[in-house]
């Protein structure tokens, strides 16, 4: 029986994954060094390339595009399940996701908008984004607080007659930086005396051209500025938007960002295995090709222990996303929780392990951009932290396991042992 048939693949979701793989091999792969030519041409690396914008017109043009919606309506319709081997192709190049319009965070905002977005809303910033013809950023974590507690967070969100006037200090605002980017999904305190620390919090459209809205600085990566896009330092002050600005309702930041945190970690993790699938490929072909102390590499068996980690722990950690995937799709978001969060561990962690293996196979050179690896390792040791830290994902997945065998039970006769 095939894989996919094993993983219960719809015929639609095997056929896509042929397209998209195609798709790389023909225009990705041979295009990447291209891309970064073109992002270091001129003055600055903040711009438009236009290498990449060719490539989108291309994917668009073969109906590879926003493959990540499940409302057919806007997007392909696909389940979490049936999109997540495609994201897995897209993750083995950093660059593949933005020419599908499947890169975060643009996913994740117009996943926001699509579900919580009124009508005028979804005319003045969904539509473009669909078409890809701009960019966006999310702004959550903020320098002077634990943003992996997003109860910290201290931005105002202030009612100010027919507005509302925003005030703080954010960072690693993905895509703030891109010359492209033309709104901001803000999270802020609407209500900070609220007794729910989870009602407290709300979600706001700030326009990034609106005065007051300064982007400080891009920050780097493992030494990655990831341009054009960046992760930026943001500073919202005296900000002014119109009411019918905010999202859903105030008191409703928890419930959209965990409407959109559970489809946008299966993408992430999907991609972090895209990215380790061909950091092994990668790691063979070098070890097949190089010879030391009279031998290829391949054939010392340090190297053979390695290979067979990194297989195990690959289709390991693909099979527990697939099953995170299925269970959002058939039982929802919140009793997959449990799952989610294992994946979000064991995702980066394993795609960090066999990056390392790999650009350890290639010497020197596997430390340089000659390779795509030390990005993508760069890239996959930043999602040990992004979309929620490690620390924060085993802490749930223990409070839930405690949770299932209820209060400890004391037998008679057993002086309090359980």
């Amino acid at each position: 029986m095939a894989e996919t048939e094993v993983l219960g693949q719809s015929e639609r979701s095997r056929e896509l994954q042929a397209r998209v793989a195609a798709f790389m091999e023909a225009n990705v792969y041979a295009n990447e060094a291209r891309i970064v030519e073109q992002i270091n041409a001129g003055p600055t690396r903040w711009k438009a390339i236009p290498l990449m914008d060719e490539l989108k017109a291309k994917a668009r043009a073969q109906g590879l595009w926003n493959l990540f919606l499940p409302d057919s309506e806007h997007g392909a319709g696909l389940s979490n399940l049936e999109y997540a081997p495609l994201c897995e192709v897209m993750g083995r190049s950093i660059w593949a996701p933005e020419v599908f319009n499947c890169g975060a965070p643009d996913t994740g905002n117009m996943e926001v908008l699509v579900r919580y977005g009124t009508a005028e809303q979804k005319q003045r910033w969904l539509a473009p984004l669909l078409a890809g013809e701009i960019r966006s950023a999310f702004a959550m974590t903020e320098p002077a607080v634990a943003s992996s507690d997003a109860t910290n967070i201290t931005t105002e969100i202030r009612r100010d007659g027919e507005d509302y006037v925003i005030d703080g200090h954010k960072w690693w605002t993905s895509g703030a930086a891109d010359p492209r980017c033309r709104v901001f999904i803000v999270m802020g305190m609407t209500d900070p005396a609220s007794a729910d620390r989870h009602r407290r919090q709300s979600m706001i459209l700030v326009p990034r051209d609106a005065a007051g809205v300064t982007v400080k600085r891009a920050l780097p990566v493992l030494g990655f500025d990831d341009a054009p896009h960046g992760h930026a330092e943001v500073i919202f002050d005296q900000v002014r938007v119109p009411r019918a600005s905010l999202i859903l309702g105030e008191g409703r930041g928890f419930e959209i960002a965990q409407g959109r945190l559970g489809p946008g970690r299966i993408h992430h993790c999907m991609r972090l295995i895209g990215a380790a699938e061909r950091g092994l490929e990668l790691m063979c072909r070098r070890l097949l090709a190089r010879v030391a102390f009279g031998k290829p590499l391949a054939e010392q068996s340090v190297w053979h222990e390695r290979i067979a980690e990194s297989r195990i722990a690959i289709d390991q950690a693909r099979l527990l996303t697939l099953k995170a995937a299925h269970l959002m799709d058939t039982v929802g978001n919140k009793a997959a929780r449990a799952e989610i969060a294992m994946i979000k561990v064991v995702a980066p962690e394993m795609a960090c392990r066999v990056l390392d293996w790999a650009m350890q196979a290639h010497g020197a050179g596997g430390l340089t951009d000659d390779f795509p690896l030390a990005h993508l390792y760069a890239n996959a040791r930043a999602l040990r932290i992004a979309d929620g830290p490690d620390e924060v994902h085993r802490g749930a997945i223990a409070r839930l396991e405690l949770a299932r065998l209820g209060p400890p039970r004391v037998e008679p006769g057993t002086h309090g042992r359980v």
